[in-house]
């Protein structure tokens, strides 16, 4: 993805076996949403697609890095579960509990068509190595993840 880094989404990275990306957001939420965008886009472009079936999500975490494990964990089951390619995100909240975090948000998106969609890559796991969830001194918010591809 190009663009200036002030209104960049997501960046692909080198990893020499998986796939890894950054996401940026002016919030934690923008960054969180951003990443769900960037997993889907190592499967399959998600430009074009319909928002015709959606879905709410909650997940909850003792920290905030695991938060964004449990909700890009929580979509690929969702995908692979209800057959449904998510291309639109919105979390919204992201609570401090008193034993952890919790987020609430909604996923949208189109049933999988074999016959029309063509999958680059398959993502079979979301994963805690290289995990991080910055904020830099602008305020702006960073997350870098690998998925198992």
């Amino acid at each position: 993805m190009t663009g200036n880094i002030g209104d960049q989404k997501f960046e692909f990275l080198y990893h020499i076996a998986d796939a890894k990306f950054k996401a940026y957001g002016k919030t934690l939420k923008e960054a969180y949403e951003n990443a769900a965008t960037a997993m889907f886009n190592v499967m399959i472009d998600t430009s074009g697609l319909s928002m015709s079936e959606s879905r709410d999500v909650e997940v909850r975490s003792p920290d905030i890095q695991g938060l964004l494990v449990e909700w890009l964990s929580e979509l690929l089951y969702l995908f692979e579960v209800d057959g449904i390619i998510f291309s639109e995100f919105k979390i919204n909240s992201i609570e401090k509990e008193e034993d952890g975090f919790l987020l609430k948000g909604k996923a949208s998106g189109e049933p999988i068509d074999l016959l029309r969609h063509h999958f680059d890559t398959q993502v079979k796991a979301v994963t805690f190595h290289d995990l991080e969830v910055e904020c830099d001194k602008t305020g702006r918010f960073c997350v870098q993840i690998v998925v198992d591809t």
